[in-house]
């Protein structure tokens, strides 16, 4: 097997030993294959609950519970799960009735078995260690189909791969199974938080991906140009800003710098900020570039060029020189090409078309809505006006005191 590079192991000796690079490499081995078994541990698990949350779900509603004993049948459920394990966590009313919606959620979705095979045969695990684990629990899966009756839905084998609160997040505020499904692969490859799930699922991911005005399908290869189309919004979010009346690009920058949390995540998952007016020196002249980011899934820089106007055409061939120099005097040969996003105030679905044509480099055009104008501030007085009051104040106090001595 060929060595990797390894970082400096932490070795802990407690016995007069050789340590040598072969020792080294083996520790190495041992604690990766650790992970692994951790890793693979720890799914089975999850998909182990899931697939019991599912099938309960899938009994309360089959079962038709409520219709045969009543109204609070959830409820009593709840009650003597919880008395028979009371140590275990899950059965409380709400989760048992969040497992009922949950499989109703998919199991009387139209032409669900053509899209559980899609994402089943399009879906892509991050290594082979997931692709058989994945493998296991799909004969797990129909093993256990084998002991239930009727014509209930399968349990689809990758849900094992996201955790409970995430699917309860998933059918309580998608509107379809497509949208759920969507997120459900997201949060696999991704690896999202369940507030970054949310955090996707408001900002109306699903609905807003690959419609902005690019051209990465011509320009990118296959699988990088569709991440690519996926990453851009066409409209960018940027309520979390407030700038005065007439504000400029500067302007525009230096809010969004100051809030970089926050515009991260209106960028989305996988966006690493490199800086702002990023210098780069092209025939001996500065440039400066507005905003430069890494995105990390698509192993590419990202130039972002911000405009407080509207799309104008020649935007583009500043755009488009930007992309080339990183291109040529940051980018290395094991990344792949940069690509360019240009935010504007309003744009013109034509006019970035025909901006586009005859461009070679990569590049998107998005419009942002809701800035906060700033609020008028209250007219407050100046420090000389201040000092200004306090010694009228005191020559009144003094002609007040005057007068009351005579």
């Amino acid at each position: 097997m060929e060595n990797k590079k390894l970082k400096s192991p932490v070795i802990v000796s407690s016995h007069d030993v050789h340590l040598d690079s072969d020792y080294i490499q083996w520790i190495y081995d041992i604690k990766e294959r650790f992970r692994g078994a951790q890793i693979k541990a720890s799914v089975k698990v999850n998909s182990e609950q899931l697939l019991f949350n599912w099938q309960l779900g899938r009994d309360i509603v089959l079962r038709k519970s409520e219709e045969k004993w009543g109204h609070g049948i959830v409820e009593q459920l709840s009650l003597d799960l919880q008395h028979e394990f009371p140590e275990v966590k899950g059965f409380s009313a709400r989760n048992l009735w969040n497992m009922k919606k949950w499989y109703s959620f998919y199991a009387f979705a139209g032409d669900l078995g053509d899209l559980i095979r899609t994402v089943n045969n399009q879906f892509n695990f991050d290594s082979i260690k997931l692709q058989q684990l994945g493998a296991e629990i799909k004969e797990n899966n129909r093993e256990e189909k084998l002991h239930q009756t009727g014509a209930e839905m399968e349990f689809p084998g990758f849900f094992g791969f996201v955790p409970w609160r995430h699917h309860v997040e998933i059918v309580s505020r998608c509107n379809s199974v497509e949208e759920a499904l969507f997120y459900l692969e997201r949060t696999i490859e991704e690896g999202w938080s369940r507030n970054a799930l949310i955090d996707c699922i408001k900002s109306d991911l699903y609905y807003n991906k690959g419609v902005a005005n690019t051209n990465f399908a011509e320009k990118l290869p296959g699988i990088q140009g569709r991440i690519a189309q996926e990453i851009v919004k066409d409209t960018y979010d940027f309520s979390f800003i407030s700038l005065p009346g007439g504000y400029d690009e500067t302007a525009l920058e230096a809010a969004l710098e100051q809030n970089i949390t926050r515009f991260l995540l209106e960028l989305g998952t996988g966006f690493a900020f490199i800086g702002r007016q990023k210098e780069i020196i092209v025939s001996g002249k500065t440039r400066k570039i507005d905003m430069l980011f890494y995105h990390i899934r698509l192993k590419c820089y990202v130039v972002v060029e911000l405009k407080a106007v509207s799309f104008e055409p020649e935007f583009a061939g500043k755009l488009n020189f930007y992309v080339n120099a990183v291109n040529d005097l940051i980018r290395t040969a094991d990344e792949n090409p940069t690509i360019g996003l240009l935010i504007c105030k309003d744009k013109n679905q034509t006019e970035v078309q025909w901006a586009f044509q005859g461009i070679q480099t990569p590049m998107g055009v998005a419009s942002y809505d809701n800035i906060k104008l700033e609020e008028i501030k209250k007219q407050l007085p100046t420090e000389k006006e201040i000092q200004r009051r306090i010694e009228l104040a005191e020559e009144e106090f003094n002609l007040n005191r005057k007068k009351q001595g005579r």
